[in-house]
């Protein structure tokens, strides 16, 4: 696996993010140091956690939210709702004195109100809307869920009273509602930047309601926030919150001991036993919503081919992959693409074998007998679902040339990847998802309909007509024993068509210093600090 070059670790230990926590060091500040650069700020035209994290989680509320830590739906921005008896229509009541931030770019002349919510949704959904064609990477979220489809209108009752209604009942509605993609912005500022002929600055000079307001931005390097004194749930504790970019886990680790960092987002499970050791710190652990897979570009001939999928699934030695990334219980093997905590689950469900001859075999029936030569496309650095990335590629590499496969390993920055695989320019992909909204739901529709395909969000570029009519049934059914049936049968059609090489749902990790407190860890792998403290 390629590592930093010495000269820079050398920079980053003891340089400018050493200068940072220098000028940081006071109780009222924090720097977290996370994994991997955010895509941009204007949270609806992404999907990577690293990029929720940095506006969704601090930036930017819904009118939904979830309780700190777990999946249970609270207020948000609205402040209670009512659901019509056919499931069809939502009415929220929103907050009064919800303010928007205040910058050196903006001062609000009015307070958050039903104006900003229709703008939040219109701009993704209808096409004639004037930012609907401002987003230059589309609303992959809004896209992949049908979101134009399902949602009829949304009527403006009063300046706080929106509703919904939608064209048929949709189960994880309000779930989805607490999602990043239905983050609430300020229509003012947008009517602003419009009128300036500066709407990419939504994407750099973000403004929203959140716990923390954007200060700026160093690519690659950091990002900056000052505590909202204006916060609708009170002003955090932090007065600075700093997002230290530090890809490789290493060197998280090392700078959270130099106490260069209070947090360190996703330490490798491997490390967890010396963190531990470490009086000066303490580590969290969660069995989270996440799942580690690599994509199969059907797109892409063979790979088109069932059999030749299966047997790249046969070919892999999952257990010895596990054994190397996450170590002794760091994680569990994937059978499907969610939990089997999770709503249809499918028990009859059977691990691929590591069965390299019967993998010839398919190869073999499908006429690739001679093998052929493909790409496995994987990022530097390490992460939740992927904590050594080169190590992991090489074992892939290793397995699929043992059944007469060349694999040429690609390494692209995390924005670079996630970019070029929604295009479909991979072959084999090594990818993660974080459940957004503890439905299973959130894991298929995104990642394996027949939308999220066309959207680019589908890795595999699979469409299966019968999957993707089961999981449509499935959102629409309300009652959970008649969904769970629809799920079991939809995973069984992924088993067999075999569009990814599940890999495993990994345990969150942080590291802390022992001084921080009120951090909890989200089962949907998001990081938010409104209530952190240092003692």
């Amino acid at each position: 696996m390629p590592n930093c070059p010495r000269l820079l670790i050398h920079l980053l230990l003891s340089g400018a993010f050493a200068a940072a926590s220098q000028t940081y060091a006071a109780s009222d500040d924090l720097v977290v140091c996370t994994e991997a650069s955010p895509e941009g700020f204007d949270i609806v035209q992404y999907t990577a956690a690293t990029t929720a994290d940095a506006s969704a989680e601090t930036l930017f509320e819904r009118l939904v939210a979830f309780a700190p830590g777990t999946t249970q739906l609270v207020p948000g921005l609205a402040e209670r709702w009512e659901v019509s008896a056919n499931g069809l229509s939502y009415t929220f009541h929103l907050r009064h004195g919800v303010k928007f931030h205040s910058t050196a770019w903006f001062t609000p002349s009015r307070d958050f109100n039903a104006d900003d919510v229709l703008w939040s949704f219109q701009r993704q959904l209808d096409p004639q809307h004037p930012w609907h064609a401002q987003s230059l990477r589309g609303f992959p979220y809004a896209e992949a869920m049908g979101m134009a489809a399902l949602i009829e209108r949304i009527e403006r009752l009063d300046d706080y009273r929106v509703r919904f209604v939608l064209r048929h009942p949709e189960a994880p509605f309000l779930a989805d509602l607490a999602m990043g993609f239905a983050s609430i912005y300020s229509a003012e500022y947008a009517d602003q930047l419009l009128q300036a002929g500066t709407p990419e600055r939504l994407n750099s000079q973000p403004i929203g309601t959140g716990p923390f307001v954007f200060e700026r931005y160093a690519k690659d390097a950091q990002v900056r926030y000052r505590g909202n004194p204006q916060y609708w749930q009170g002003a955090p504790t932090l007065q600075r919150l700093i997002f230290a970019i530090t890809p490789e886990p290493n060197v998280r680790q090392q700078k959270l001991k130099a106490d260069d960092c209070q947090i360190a987002l996703y330490p490798r499970p491997v490390d967890i036993p010396a963190l531990k050791a470490d009086p000066a710190l303490q580590v969290l652990e969660l069995d989270s919503l996440l799942t580690a897979y690599i994509g199969i570009n059907t797109r892409h001939p063979p790979l088109n081919d069932v059999r030749v999928r299966q047997a790249l699934n046969l070919a892999f030695d999952r257990a010895a992959y596990l054994r190397a990334q996450y170590g002794e219980g760091g994680a569990s093997p994937a059978l499907a693409p969610y939990p089997a905590t999770l709503l249809g689950f499918n028990p009859q469900l059977s691990p691929w074998p590591h069965d390299p001859a019967r993998a010839r075999q398919l190869l073999q029936d499908a006429g690739q007998q001679n093998g052929f030569k493909l790409s496995i496309w994987t990022r530097p650095g390490g992460g939740p679902t992927n904590p050594n990335p080169g190590i992991g590629a090489q074992m892939l590499q290793a397995d699929l040339a043992a059944i007469g496969i060349q694999a040429d390993i690609r390494m692209f920055e995390w924005g670079e990847l996630i970019k070029r695989a929604k295009n479909g320019e991979h072959d084999l992909v090594f990818m993660g998802w974080a459940g957004d909204n503890g439905d299973p739901d959130n894991f298929l529709t995104p990642n394996l309909s027949c939308a999220a395909a066309t959207s680019g969000e589908n890795q595999a570029g699979w469409c299966d007509a019968q999957f993707d009519a089961l999981i449509g049934q499935a959102r629409q059914v309300q009652a959970p024993a008649q969904r769970a049936a629809l799920y079991r049968q939809a995973l069984a059609i992924f088993h067999e068509q075999a569009p990814w090489i599940a890999l495993a749902h990994p345990k969150q990790f942080s590291a802390l210093r022992r001084e921080v407190k009120g951090f909890v860890l989200s089962p949907m792998g998001s990081n938010n600090f409104a209530r952190v403290t240092r003692q």
